[in-house]
């Protein structure tokens, strides 16, 4: 039989069938709703595959919302009161932007991002985001950083900020006290934000391992379970970083159902549309999908539901999948009419599904980010899907509501400031109270609106806070107390290795291991390692505190009967993000700020190749900072010379230098176990005792790989030049002239065999420092300088550490690191001595040490030349002797091995 569908048209033979099922399909999904009919789908496409029947699988839907009207729940709030303080809140947050930008202060803002994102916050705030006072202990938030002026405004409504703390927008120190920063940043409003977010990639990735650190605390029996949620709100151009979707598969493979990615799919970026020939939400839904999350898509709102339940609904969709980006972008800069003719015109039968429909009508068809019953359905779906986390695609307006000069322009983002016009436009839209009279009174400083506290829609907006456990976002500090290691922990790194050579990257391991041992500290430490942990020797970890997987080991292990085998659990205690720097840092961040979000503090202890630390990942550990997080940055197989035979991209030869660009991290280079002892353990005084004024630090410490003897502890160790950054660990001896050597890591034993060559062969008294940190040194020799530029009253002037420490060594200084120049000479301007740096500039390569140490002139035998040639030029030494030297020791040849000349 031909069925015959229009004149001319024959139909497929097969059509009466597939009509059939289609019926048979809508009946099921009547009856039985989607999880039900998506279950029996994925029955016949399994029963498919297995029968061999091809069948490609679709990774996007249709350009319309996920939920159908009919499904959509009950909204269960006072839509209108809601509607009304929101208003508030958009003005207001406009209002502080448009004031920071007046004469004689200038500092700007974003207007448009929260003026379109407000009802995504707004229903989340209303019905979802559960505050810490809640059983739960609180959803976790990570706001987009360029809506701030929309929680400050919110604030302002609560009455947590006042109109002076608005007005202090982007002033933190001209207005202390009074003070916002830009975007959300910790450290500097730190009982306000909880997360900061405003470098774009940073902020998905750290939502993600704030999850599994989430599961992490609660499978470790750390902390009760609980359904916390934790909402991630970002841009769809922001979803262009790579960090932004690099990390999409972790929450995947560990069924993070407590993660929410909602992606505010405005179709632009800062400077323009974000795919103005593609279609992003789609682009997102495929990726998001194939990378096994739930997707939720809210593109349309309420208006469209008629339209796309009409006669020629398939014909409105079919133009919806079309319509490319960058149309839609300029419809909502245009009006009605054009909207009109050139969107439903396009078509015949669309033309006239609106042909009854006024320009106004077509005008408030609008996009489902701004329908709050659309909203709200999303967002309950998401909290009550298991097994897979969800992104929310919700495509908005950026700049909605604040007229024709900022809606959808490409512009918009860097507009700062409304026009007379713009301000009265978008009061009579908001409806706010506030007359022509003064607006026109000082245009650069329109008045913010605030109802009384006293209003009903206010009480209400509080009752809502006070059902979901309080304000957001808010951060605390409040803690459990930690129990500090026993000092027996540290004994054996104050031993030494005895006969036995040991790198210090042994030496730290031998450390944490007995930390971890500790009965009242060890369940803290959270190690963390790029799956480099039988470089580091951390794989004795596996069999005992075992790797986390919340699904424990389901497999048969391959190595299962060797002592060291590889072991999951879903209560171990190791963090293996495999070869994943960037989600080692975010796991870091996850777990060194656990005491603030959780208030259960972990000492994360992060280990990695020394070169992919702060060099790959300096943006997040710069996030972290902001965090406040605390804990042990590890860089091993540090130095550029250590690492024989790896080559140019693994030779670390500047991480301090990267590390000390940030101010929260404490940069140490120790040479020794016992270093290492003592630097661990003010560390976690500093972070846990309750006695420093800063404990938001992160320590680095870099070890190398690199075996030698590590002497015992001396008895007369001088603990504060450990931990300032400099003592002397060899002093010279006899009656000759005099030298100060000073060195770093690796390079100290270097030192000491010069120190032994210049007293037998040369006659030179050398004295050995071991220099545990240069950026430390450098840091209290300038904030000696600004004490004194400041003129604070004193007695004496300042006088920097290592000044006072060199104090009365005699003779040129030598400064010798397995790095480059830049690292030691941070201290140059603090030593009064004639100084000298040798240092490995440059980049490394692949050979033995001796070599490597040769070509860079960093050895022992180098360090000897450079100080005699130091000596001869004070006359202390005869002029040719550092010639004699030179030849002696064969510094124009290449060692192959060591010992050679």
């Amino acid at each position: 039989m031909t069925i015959i569908d229009e004149p001319g048209f024959a139909l497929d033979p097969d059509a009466e069938e597939q009509a059939e099922w289609i019926e048979s399909f809508d009946s099921m999904l009547a009856a039985g709703g989607a999880n039900h009919a998506g279950t029996i789908m994925q029955r016949l496409l399994e029963r498919a595959r297995q029968q061999q029947v091809a069948v490609e699988s679709a990774i996007t839907s249709d350009y319309v919302n996920t939920i159908p009207a009919d499904q959509e729940p009950r909204f269960p709030g006072d839509e209108a009161t809601e509607r009304r303080y929101r208003a508030w809140m958009r003005w207001n947050a406009a209002i502080m932007v448009h004031r920071a930008q007046r004469p004689g202060i200038g500092v700007g803002g974003h207007i448009s991002t929260y003026a379109g994102a407000a009802t995504l916050y707004e229903v989340g705030f209303n019905h979802f985001f559960r505050g810490k006072d809640h059983p739960c202990g609180g959803d976790q938030v990570f706001f987009q950083g360029h809506a701030s002026p929309g929680m400050y405004a919110r604030a302002f409504l609560e009455g947590r900020l006042s109109e002076e703390d608005l007005d202090g927008f982007r002033q933190e120190k001209s207005r202390l006290g009074h003070a916002l920063p830009s975007y959300p940043h910790p450290r500097n409003l730190p009982e306000f934000w909880e997360f900061p977010t405003v470098s774009m990639g940073i902020g998905p990735m750290n939502a993600i391992y704030q999850a599994q650190s989430n599961r992490y605390l609660e499978n470790r029996g750390l902390k009760e379970p609980s359904d916390q949620q934790v909402w991630a709100f970002l841009g769809d151009g922001e979803m262009d970083e790579p960090e932004s979707r690099g990390l999409l598969q972790l929450a995947a493979n560990e069924k993070l159902d407590n993660l929410n990615f909602v992606i505010n799919c405005n179709l632009q970026r800062l400077d323009g549309p974000v795919r103005g020939n593609g279609k992003i939400m789609q682009e997102l839904e495929a990726f998001f999908r194939g990378a096994g999350w739930n997707v939720i898509k809210v593109v349309w709102g309420r208006e469209w539901d008629p339209l796309l339940a009409g006669e020629h609904a398939d014909d409105l969709v079919d133009l919806m999948n079309r319509t490319r980006d960058g149309d839609y972008q300029t419809y909502k800069a245009e009006s009605g009419a054009f909207v009109r003719e050139h969107f439903f015109g396009s078509t015949p039968a669309t033309k006239e599904m609106v042909a009854g429909m006024s320009d106004d009508e077509i005008w408030n068809l609008k996009r489902g980010g701004h329908d709050y019953h659309k909203v709200y359905a999303a967002y309950r779906a998401a909290t009550e899907f298991t097994g897979k986390p969800t992104v929310i695609l919700a495509k908005t307006v950026k700049g909605y509501g604040l007229g024709p000069h900022f809606e959808a322009r490409n512009a918009t983002h860097q507009m700062k400031k409304l026009t007379l016009e713009d301000l009265k436009s978008f009061r009579d839209y908001l409806r706010i109270p506030i007359s022509d009279e003064e607006l026109e009174a000082d245009p650069a400083r329109p008045p913010y609106y605030h109802p009384g506290a006293d209003a009903p829609e206010l009480a209400y907006l509080q009752e809502r806070r006070r059902d979901l456990g309080g304000y957001l976002p808010e951060r605390r500090g409040r803690r459990a107390a930690v129990a500090l290691p026993e000092p027996s922990s540290y004994a054996a790194a104050r031993r030494g290795s005895g006969k036995q050579q040991a790198a210090t990257t042994m030496a730290f391991v031998r450390l944490l291991k007995d930390l971890m041992r500790d009965k009242n500290f060890g369940h803290r430490i959270v190690p963390i390692v790029p799956d480099e942990s039988r470089t580091f020797g951390m794989d004795a970890f596996f069999p005992s505190a075992k790797i986390y997987n919340p699904s424990g080991q389901e497999y048969l292990s391959v190595d299962r009967d060797l002592v060291l085998a590889y072991k999951e659990s879903a209560a171990g205690q190791l963090i293996h993000p495999g070869i994943n720097e960037a989600g080692a840092v975010a796991a870091f961040t996850a777990a060194g700020t656990a005491y603030a979000t959780h208030g259960e503090p972990l000492v994360p202890f992060y280990v990695f190749y020394s070169m992919f630390g702060f060099q790959r990942t300096g943006d997040s550990f710069w996030a972290a900072a902001d965090q406040m997080t605390r804990g042990f940055i590890i860089g091993a197989t540090a130095g550029r010379t250590t690492l024989t035979g790896e080559g140019l991209q693994h030779a670390d030869g500047h991480s301090p230098l990267l590390a000390a660009t940030n101010p929260a991290v404490l940069t140490y280079d120790p040479a020794f176990g016992y270093e290492i002892g003592h630097l661990v353990r003010a560390g976690l005084e500093r972070m846990y005792s309750g006695e420093h004024e800063d404990p938001n630090v992160m320590y680095y410490l870099t070890v190398y790989n690199e075996p030698y003897a590590q002497p015992a502890e001396p008895e007369d160790v001088d603990v504060a030049g450990i931990l300032g950054g400099i003592h002397r660990v060899s002093a010279g001896a006899g009656q000759g002239p005099t030298t100060q050597l000073l060195a770093s890591g690796v390079a100290v034993p270097w030192a000491l065999r010069a120190q032994q060559l210049l007293a037998e062969e040369w006659g030179v008294t050398a004295d050995v420092w071991s220099v545990t940190s240069w950026t430390e040194l450098r840091r209290d020799g300038l904030a000696a300088e600004r004490e004194r530029f400041m003129g604070a009253e004193s007695a004496e002037p300042p006088v920097p550490f290592i000044t006072r420490q060199l104090a009365g060594a005699e003779g040129p200084v030598v400064a010798v690191t397995d790095y480059m120049t830049q690292v030691p000479d941070q201290v140059r301007q603090f030593v009064p001595n004639q100084w000298a740096t040798l240092g490995a500039d440059g980049f490394g390569f692949s050979d033995t040490r001796p070599a490597a140490r040769r070509f860079f002139t960093i050895d022992a035998e180098s360090v000897v030349v450079r100080a005699l040639q130091l000596l001869a030029d004070r006359g202390d030494v005869a002029p040719d002797v550092p010639r004699q030297a030179f030849v002696r020791y064969g510094l124009d040849q290449m060692p192959a091995a060591e010992g050679e000349h």
